[in-house]
């Protein structure tokens, strides 16, 4: 119902109650007052009904009233998002990503303009390592990094304050391998016995190829049937590597696939192809895990942008693509083929049980020892955002995002 509807029935409540009480008390020495009250209190009612004839709920049409009270979400009256989820605390908001295409929900929602619908300034800079962003963070920096899922749960294991609240990129990685080893991409980590292969410590896609390795039987370390794995601090550093006679192989991560496969290497595996790697949570939403519950109508609004940017990825290809290459320098085509190819998909979702499962999964590995998650885990964030933007009208799109975050909350 409209609030003022709402105010106007309440008064005319109270002016009968009034009425009623006036003239049931009104002294015998005073008989005129009755009636003049009495009147009064009619001429009140009525003119309360007429007002409230004349105001019409904006949505009386519809199946059920969607008007605003205090406690519902945006709808069709117009109420703003920060009228109903609250403004934001800190307008001013500094992200930290790597130099990936898969972390282009950041760069979308700033060059469509979606930090700025939700009332924020953000300013987005490129860090190198996982390590960096982290230390971005604790030394505050830094408000959000995109961090890999596998260094964000050994740090949260090591004691670092900080909690995952959404998502960035699931799958993405894999490794490539000079041409001189083999004439076929994917060839499988067999390919990569005897060899020595630059990689990233503390890394998912180091964690990955761990994996594989592990249920192909394959040990680590040096020997003809053995892998050298040779440990880098940066994907950068480590796709660098390759220029070196010692270096047979690399991690790769998007968009070094696209770069080195124009290099002339040749991919060894991309781990959206492997059945034991199929819906890996790579890069999450991180944040202080104190400034989650102290700024969440921050965070919320953050996410709400980040949603939106997701949509526009979904239906403008060709302007994300666009949006991207202002942050990841590298030709169209790559960008295309790393963000639409099916190598990964970059979506807000904070994948719990996918995130949980790889937890597992690593402290198998001995990665990290095992660790109380559940309070370095923020889900409330995202499904207050996405309720908002639901409330607000959906699409086959954003129902998408509802059905997934049920399914793996």
């Amino acid at each position: 119902m409209n609030n003022k509807a709402k105010i106007i029935s309440v008064l005319a409540a109270v002016s009968l109650l009034t009425g009623c009480g006036a003239f049931n008390n009104t002294s015998t020495d005073a008989p005129a007052a009755a009636p003049t009250e009495a009147a009064q209190s009619a001429e009140e009612t009525a003119a309360a009904e007429e007002t409230a004839e004349e105001t019409k709920d904006c949505c009386e049409e519809g199946e059920k009233d969607c008007c605003k009270d205090k406690d519902e979400p945006a709808d069709c009256c117009g109420d703003s998002a920060e009228v109903v989820l609250g403004k934001p605390e800190k307008e001013n908001i500094s992200i930290g990503y790597l130099n990936s295409t898969a972390h282009l929900l950041a760069f979308v929602a700033e060059e469509e303009g979606y930090f700025k619908e939700e009332g924020l300034k953000v300013t987005l800079t490129q860090f190198s390592s996982a390590a960096e962003l982290v230390n971005g963070l604790e030394s505050d920096k830094l408000d959000v990094a995109f961090i890999g899922s596998v260094p964000t749960l050994t740090f949260q294991s090591q004691g670092h304050e900080v909690s995952i609240f959404g998502g960035a990129m699931t799958n993405g990685h894999g490794y490539v391998i000079k041409s001189e080893f083999t004439d076929k991409d994917e060839a499988g980590v067999e390919i990569l016995k005897g060899r020595n292969v630059a990689s990233v410590k503390n890394s998912v896609q180091d964690a990955e190829l761990q994996i594989l390795l592990k249920d192909a039987g394959i040990e680590i370390g040096e020997g003809d049937d053995k892998v050298n794995i040779v440990y880098f601090d940066s994907q950068k550093d480590a796709y660098a590597a390759l220029l070196n006679d010692t270096i047979d192989a690399a991690s790769v991560y998007s968009p070094y696939a696209s770069l080195a496969k124009s290099q002339g290497y040749k991919v060894v595996y991309y781990c959206a192809h492997e059945k034991a790697l199929e819906n890996q949570p790579c890069c999450r939403q991180v944040a202080k895990t104190a400034a989650l519950s102290d700024t969440p109508n921050t965070f919320t609004a953050l996410e709400r942008a980040f949603i939106k940017a997701y949509h526009f990825t979904q239906t403008d290809h060709e302007k994300t693509v666009k949006d991207v290459k202002k942050y990841i320098d590298i030709d169209e085509e790559f960008i295309d083929t790393e963000v639409y190819g099916g190598y990964s998909v970059s979506s807000p979702d904070p994948d719990k049980k996918g995130t949980l499962t790889l937890k597992d999964t690593i402290i198998d590995l001995g990665y990290t020892n095992d660790y109380d998650i559940e309070p370095y885990y923020n889900t409330d964030i995202y499904k207050n955002a996405l309720d908002s933007i639901l409330a607000e009208g959906s699409d086959d799109i954003y129902k998408s995002l509802e059905e997934h975050f049920n399914d793996y909350e």
